[in-house]
């Protein structure tokens, strides 16, 4: 069962039919339907306390914590105080559960707007135009048919689901009923157009309305480092709990064996009845003292190293968007290293690769291209600010807002061409745009597509003016002149015919058939005398494709009036068929559109937003693979995906899932992962997968998947929102990588909340994907830089930042483990008490933030030119479990270094004056200062990238331990404090030593040289930071762009994603203002 089916079977079983009635809050509220207010947050102000301290124990480390306090609550085992670990504790929750509230509180988001019946409108028999790019991609003049005024009526309807394009339910009104289907039903996120105001009964509220039902559930995301610290923290807690079992034996043995005959000496005290109930209690003695092996500080400085990572993306100059003067934004602050390891990005195509502009870009009439931009030396060069458009101002309807750039086109115009003036003629005739004139010389077009808008729009501004229709008459200005066509007929566009034709009667009394359409179709369709204006026609439409434009072609056909007379009564017989009409009408179709002559082609721009191709090419080489999902139209998705080069025309293949059952797709699928295995060796470009929606209905996960992870690109097609999670979710499932989705609008909410990587572009589709998400900015090339520079950076801060901390304190309590042998024992610490305190808390945090707020393997420049230094992160290669066992054994090493060499070198050794120094206090001096100059020496050499800052925090924490270390152990403060202070005059008296020094450059030089030699033969079995930094040295010039062949692949996007138009609407004459029905229908009548 697919998850869309299960997730709405759950809702169904809870109310089977709702019934609700206008006017009739009595009755209503008896049902308990809940009020209009949405919540898209985690937190409640009951629930934020339990559950987030729910959500922070599921940290092992803080769990840990937790025990570790209860245990020093025990004063016969406990060698530390309570207080030492319930205050950083303490700091560690309230510090992580503000920034989750501030994160959260973001995300309320009150809700004005439900789904609801239309009942009337201001428009001709109560339509209302709509725009649902917000809910499944963009639709535009979606008509809502019920002429019904505002009443008491009563419905009976489905309980509330996620199916968009579905509704069932019976109105009755006045003793009637009246069936309703989902064109009545005003879904909550879409937006009324050219629409004066509208009633209606409100059918769905709050959680209820379909978009919330499509909206997914808010989860608590947690990295893969998390993850895998919590597996690490259980390894710990294991290492540790057999260090103290070694050591609670060896306690017991040399209790048993020494201990025991020495207690008028070293008196057992009175809970140790035998040497085992001491080895029990040192056991749990040293827990405590090695707990230093996860210091809690770990999540401490983790929360900061991402706090001010999250400032570096907010403060990101080149990720603010100057036109709407907004800045990138980490709406979260828990997930920037994850920012550095994504393998999938799932990218809505509306709105987020495209601005849902379309632009009349080029055209080829009569074999001329026009279109193109050149300077005074007649080279070809791009659209700039500067370049001077086309001055429209001889036409007083142009479109203000419409530009153009070659002004041949414009004189040919002028001069009276008559193939440009037909061309353009066609184009103001052919279509099914509606326009309305409220103010003189003003007009809005409402055009069912947003190609089919541009396309009369482009008419209007050369001089061939769309003023309005009705089902009869079509009105077009003409240079000026005013001229009424006759509408015979509209043979409207489908998906098989993939073309729409009108059939006209001029003012000259002359029947004339205008068509448009796909080249592959209407090549095929002209006079056998357009040969050869096809060919050049076709290398013109070659090119188009080739810039990603959306073409068609444009053709028409003088008719003669008998023929015509014959064909209509053909035409109407069809109409009335009740048995195979459309295979009827088809058929008469044909007829009709045959030996037609050629106009020429025309070619729109769907603006992509700036930057996408760069930034896809970009994300390729970074080996991270791009799905598109999308809820429009596959020839639609496909061209854009072509324009964003997420296909290309060197692949190898593009295979297109185009079964309708389980079995069929099951059988492509198999087919497809059959022939990538035959011929893997070959593939050179990669292939690419073209889906529809229904490949996910089956149980076809498995199947699926296989076959699409080994595509260069995917792209699936009406997807409903609950979909998109769904392959989401199917990825995560299986795959175990970082996925990261990518959207603009309310459709996008469900997959950024299921990726482990939220992205909202706060574009043109409302604010819910933003407010869902967990890092917004306005551009997709924004997305460039969020990877590539401030996730790479993130995740190698913080894999240094572990693995340094890791190994830091490994060296530190590790020596512990080496002096109980050496101590009985006995739970002795090697360092002095305010030694431990501060190594953590001072002497080292701020030299390990300083390397994880500041360090750079190379700079932005360097990241963004050589994508491939992202794939370490991707197969997490920086810091895993073998990396962790690599700083384990080099903790070990140092730990031995720092314990047997002071151990070795002050054994029975004497001062000049004859006075030992091999005393406790002196040895615990020098092994505290070797290990803050060896950790110091090991930062040092992890740091790639040095600022002011990052000198200040490394060498000035050192020496802030000496003034630290001068003052503890001052003669005055042990004086005064000595039960507390116990190391009198021991820093002047040892740090003058020059064994003490001799001692400490012998320990750094041996802990230290073997990474030095690990950093000399890495670039033998990692070459490429070599390569790299080799080619920072020499300038690389662009690559050149060589001119593709094979496009037609790419042609006639237009025609492909056009949908079935307005032609019935149109004719019947229900779409036409009338002033006596406008009158009569107004809900303000008196």
């Amino acid at each position: 069962m697919s998850l869309v089916e299960s997730q709405s079977e759950d809702r169904q079983s809870e109310e089977q039919v709702r019934y609700l009635q206008a006017n009739g809050r009595e009755l209503n509220s008896k049902f308990g339907y809940p009020n209009n207010t949405i919540k898209t947050s985690r937190y409640s102000v009951l629930n934020f306390l339990p559950l987030n301290l729910f959500e922070q124990f599921q940290r092992l480390a803080n769990a840990y914590f937790l025990i570790l306090l209860f245990l020093q609550l025990i004063p016969q085992i406990s060698s530390l105080a309570w207080y030492t670990t319930v205050i950083p504790l303490m700091v560690v929750l309230s510090v992580t559960a503000v920034k989750d509230a501030i994160d959260d509180m973001v995300k309320w988001l009150p809700g004005p707007l439900a789904d609801m019946l239309l009942l009337s409108s201001s428009e001709p028999c109560g339509l209302t135009y709509i725009e649902t790019a917000e809910l499944d991609g963009p639709k535009i003049t979606e008509p809502g048919l019920l002429p019904l005024h505002f009443s008491s009526g009563k419905v009976r309807c489905e309980s509330p689901n996620n199916k968009l394009d579905k509704f069932t339910g019976i109105l009755t009104y006045k003793g009637k009923n009246y069936t309703l289907d989902h064109d009545k039903l005003l879904l909550r996120g879409c937006i009324i157009r050219n629409t004066d105001w509208c009633y209606g009964l409100v059918i769905y509220t709050g959680p209820d309305t379909k978009l919330m039902q499509n909206c997914g559930k808010s989860t608590f995301k947690r990295t893969h480092m998390d993850r895998l610290l919590n597996i690490l923290v259980l390894w710990i807690f294991l290492f540790l709990g057999s260090m103290c079992f070694i050591l609670a034996i060896g306690h017991g043995i040399w209790e048993n064996k020494k201990g025991y005959y020495f207690q008028d000496f070293l008196p057992w005290k009175e809970h140790v009845s035998s040497s085992v109930v001491s080895a029990v209690l040192i056991f749990w003695s040293y827990f405590i003292i090695l707990n230093t092996m996860v210091p809690i500080s770990l999540y401490v400085s983790v929360e900061i190293i991402r706090w001010g990572n999250s400032y570096y993306i907010n403060w990101d100059r080149k990720m603010f968007y100057a036109p709407k003067n907004t800045p990138a934004q980490a709406r979260t602050t828990t997930l920037n290293e994850e920012l550095g390891q994504v393998k999938y990005v799932f990218s809505d195509k509306t709105g987020t690769l495209t601005q849902n502009i379309m632009v009349f870009n080029k055209c080829s009439i009569n074999g001329i291209f026009y279109g193109g931009v050149y300077d005074k030396k007649g080279r070809r060069v791009e659209v700039s600010e500067e370049t001077e458009k086309v001055d429209f101002s001889y036409n007083k309807l142009a479109d203000p807002k419409f530009s153009f750039y070659d002004k041949t086109l414009v004189e040919a115009v002028k001069k009276g061409d008559c193939s440009v003036h037909l061309f353009f003629l066609s184009l103001s005739l052919c279509h099914t745009v509606m326009s309305e004139e409220k103010v003189e010389g003003k007009l809005i077009y409402q055009a069912q597509s947003p190609d089919e808008g541009a396309l009369v729009t482009a008419a209007r501004n050369f001089g061939f003016v769309f003023r309005s229709r009705t089902s009869e008459m079509i009105t077009v200005v003409e240079m000026g002149e005013t001229k009424v066509y006759q509408l015979l007929a509209i043979l409207d566009f489908n998906n098989v015919r993939k073309r729409m034709s009108v059939i006209v009667r001029t003012p000259e009394d002359r029947v004339m058939l205008f068509c448009k359409g796909a080249d592959t179709i209407l090549s095929q369709l002209l006079h056998p005398s357009c040969r050869s204006l096809r060919d050049v026609t076709m290398e013109h439409l070659d090119d188009f494709a080739i810039e990603g434009l959306r073409t068609l072609m444009v053709a028409y056909r003088e008719l003669d009036n008998a023929f015509f007379q014959a064909w209509s009564k053909k035409h109407s017989v069809a109409c009335l068929s009740l048995e195979n009409r459309e295979d009827k009408m088809s058929d008469v179709y044909e007829e009709m559109e045959k030996d037609l002559m050629l106009l020429g082609a025309t070619a729109i721009e769907d603006k992509l937003q700036d930057g996408v191709p760069e930034t896809i090419t970009t994300l390729n080489k970074a080996k991270i693979k791009m799905w598109v999902l999308t809820g429009d139209k596959q020839e639609t998705a496909v061209n854009i995906a072509y324009a964003c080069n997420i296909f290309g025309d060197e692949m190898d293949g593009m295979f297109i899932v185009e079964g309708k059952n389980d079995e069929t797709v099951r059988q492509e699928l198999r087919y497809r992962w059959e022939n990538f295995h035959t011929f893997l060796g070959n593939l050179k470009c990669g292939c690419v997968l073209v889906l529809q929606a229904y490949a996910l209905e089956g149980n076809l996960e498995l199947e699926l998947l296989r076959t699409a992870c080994m595509c260069k690109g995917v792209i699936c097609c009406r997807m409903t929102p609950l979909q998109k999670a769904q392959v989401v979710e199917l990825v995560k499932r299986y795959k175990k990588v970082v996925t990261l989705a990518i959207g603009d609008g309310a459709n996008d909410v469900s997959m950024i909340k299921a990726a482990h990587i939220g992205v909202g572009i706060s574009g043109q589709e409302g604010m819910q994907a933003m407010l869902n998400s967990d890092y917004t900015f306005s551009q997709f090339h924004c997305l460039r830089r969020l990877l590539l520079v401030h996730g790479r950076w993130s995740y190698n801060r913080m894999c240094k930042f572990l693995s340094y901390f890791f190994y830091k304190n490994f060296a530190f309590t590790l020596v512990h483990f080496w002096y109980a042998f050496f101590s009985g024992f006995s739970a002795q610490t090697v360092y002095d008490t305010w030694f431990i305190t501060f190594y953590n808390l001072v002497y080292t945090s701020l030299p390990v933030l300083g390397l994880s707020l500041f360090d750079q393997d190379v700079n932005e420049t360097w990241s963004l030119r050589f994508p491939e230094l992202y794939d370490p992160g991707q197969h997490n290669l920086y810091f895993n479990k073998k990396e962790f066992v690599k700083c384990l054994v080099h903790g070990i090493y140092s730990s031995l270094v720092l314990f047997f060499i002071p151990m070795g070198t002050i054994h029975n050794s004497v001062r000049s004056d004859g006075k030992e120094i091999s005393d406790y206090q002196s040895f615990s001096l020098i092994v505290q200062t070797a290990l803050l100059c060896v950790v110091t020496m090991q930062i040092a050499l992890d740091t790639t990238y040095w600022t002011m800052i990052s000198h200040i925090f490394t060498w000035g924490s050192l020496g802030f331990y000496f003034c630290i270390l001068f003052f503890l152990y001052s003669d005055g403060l042990c004086l005064m404090f000595p039960d507390v202070f116990q190391f009198l005059g021991k820093a002047m008296n040892t740090l003058n030593l020059p064994q003490m020094w001799l001692i400490i450059v012998l320990i750094v030089v041996l802990c230290i040289l073997p990474m030095i030699g690990y950093q000399f033969l890495k670039p033998l079995f990692w070459p490429i930071m070599d390569r790299i930094h080799l080619c920072m040295r020499h300038s690389l010039s662009p690559p050149t762009r060589t001119k593709l062949k094979h496009a037609s692949s790419r042609r006639s996007a237009y025609a492909f994603s056009h949908k079935q138009g307005f032609g019935a609407l149109i004719t019947s004459g229900k779409a036409m203002k009338d002033k006596v029905f406008k009158r009569n229908s107004s809900p303000f009548k008196k």
